[in-house]
């Protein structure tokens, strides 16, 4: 099975170079899909490599969504953007089954690494953002997206890669859980005095679009968690699939929305993009490093604060922004901060270090899975 998918892969891609040279478009965009497709199941079937099979599905409907644009903009009469922030409603509640009010409690318990954390997050990034949207003179849109993804919270898959890593679990939901509490506030402050002179920013607008698109599903999956923990296992097992599932969606709709933008910036948007998330992780860790935090808690802040909630981002530049254009520096740092974490997570896996934060209760590592 797992040669015939790496023949299909190969075949997938000297097909989409021959029909790319020879001018024959119409075959490239079934054989790019085909490619990434076979690549993303394929890699499943290995430890070292699993962890990239999400990101290969991304291209796939990247791809997709370059070539068949019309297919992600609407259905009928029904645009398909209006269903962006309801699934990342569905993402956020399936974050929030993994969590528990443990998650909350133990803060008091650990407060200097999550302080740290917090302020690096809401500083480093938002700026990074805005010193690179002026170094490459983006158009106020994109300029306010590159910006928009450095102010949101961090990330679920912060959790994962240093679950990946071998780091601290617990410290990592934990600090996802703290800077996720205070995006209704520090995103909107952060794109106010960043972001307000390319786009006209909403304080209380944002604010409330954060509490209802991140806040409230959170909440309600940590109290669908706490009614129903361990009984309704088919859920535990469907939710990170639907999340994965709706994250290519979004990104593959974004995509398709600012196609002809993204074919004018897009090289420069990914250079951005990675500047951004290696900016996080340096400044992550040897700012830790600098405030007096041991080695496991550096490497954890650098995953908080190299990876960032592009779901967040993405649902806050179209329905807040309302500009699809501003949506696409979250749409293309999702798919390389997995690149880039799965890389670093790999390096850190291999030079392990004891976690003194180890978490109390026994399902930390199935929320770092999911």
């Amino acid at each position: 099975m797992q040669r015939s998918l790496l023949y299909a892969a190969i075949a997938a891609a000297v097909a989409a170079g021959a029909s790319w040279t020879a001018g024959a478009y119409v075959w490239t965009g079934p054989a790019l899909i085909a490619l990434f497709g076979a690549l993303a199941v394929y890699v499943r079937a290995f430890e070292a490599t699993k962890g990239f099979s999400f990101t290969l599905w991304v291209f796939a409907f990247v791809a997709a969504s370059m070539f068949y644009p019309a297919a992600f903009v609407s259905w009928g009469s029904f645009e398909l953007k209006t269903l962006i922030v309801p699934l990342i409603q569905v993402i956020m509640f399936g974050m929030g089954t993994r969590l528990s009010l443990s998650d909350f409690g133990r803060v008091f318990s650990m407060p200097k690494p999550v302080f740290i954390c917090m302020f690096l997050q809401f500083t480093v990034m938002p700026l990074t953002g805005f010193a690179l949207a002026k170094l490459f003179g983006f158009e106020p849109e994109v300029a306010a997206g590159v910006i928009l993804i450095g102010s949101c919270s961090a990330g679920v898959a912060s959790n994962v890669m240093v679950y990946l890593a071998k780091g601290s679990i617990a410290l990592a939901v934990t600090m996802t859980t703290c800077s996720t509490l205070m995006a209704p506030v520090m995103t909107p402050f952060a794109m106010k005095v960043l972001a307000g002179q390319y786009v006209p920013i909403n304080f209380l607008n944002m604010m409330v679009e954060i509490i209802q698109m991140i806040i409230l599903p959170v909440f309600g999956g940590l109290f669908f968690n706490k009614i129903f923990h361990g009984k309704v296992g088919w859920l535990d097992r469907a939710l990170p699939v639907v999340s994965m599932a709706g994250i290519c969606f979004i990104i593959a709709i974004i995509t398709a929305l600012s196609r002809d933008k993204l074919l004018e910036v897009g090289l420069l948007l990914i250079l951005a993009a990675m500047l951004h998330n290696c900016v996080g992780y340096l400044l992550g860790y040897w700012g830790s490093k600098a405030f007096g935090l041991e080695e496991i808690a550096a490497r954890t802040v650098a995953f908080e604060v190299g990876l960032q909630n592009g779901g967040m981002a993405s649902g806050l530049a179209i329905n807040v922004l309302k500009s699809s254009d501003a949506a696409l520096a979250p749409a293309i740092f999702g798919p390389w901060m997995n690149i880039s974490g799965s890389a670093l997570a790999s390096y850190w896996r291999r030079k392990p270090v004891d976690d003194p934060f180890r978490a109390a209760r026994p399902d930390s590592v199935t929320a770092a899975r999911g």
